[in-house]
């Protein structure tokens, strides 16, 4: 039996607040159906994020794994650029 590929998608870190679980937002882009213009639509997955280390604004690199709950999925495998840093938190 061979290993199947695993799907992987970037995306921006929007929440933070769970325990483990970050929420990506993943931008497509889709042909409207009927006039044919480009329209950007937004997916929001959760990942999961063993160590926390992922915070609002980051750049990610999510990739598809096991269900690990009702929601979640994919799971945090790289963060690719660090976002704006809120000196309030």
């Amino acid at each position: 039996m061979t290993a199947r590929r695993q799907r992987a998608s970037y995306g921006r870190v929007v929440s933070d607040k769970m325990d483990k679980t970050v929420v990506v937002a993943v931008p497509r882009l889709v042909s409207h159906a009927l006039y044919g213009k480009v329209v950007r639509r937004l997916t929001k997955l959760k990942a999961h994020d063993e160590r926390n280390e992922s915070r609002i604004g980051d750049r990610v690199k999510i990739v598809e794994t096991r269900p690990l709950s009702k929601d979640k999925h994919w799971r945090v495998a790289a963060i690719i650029e660090r976002g704006e840093q809120n000196p309030s938190s």
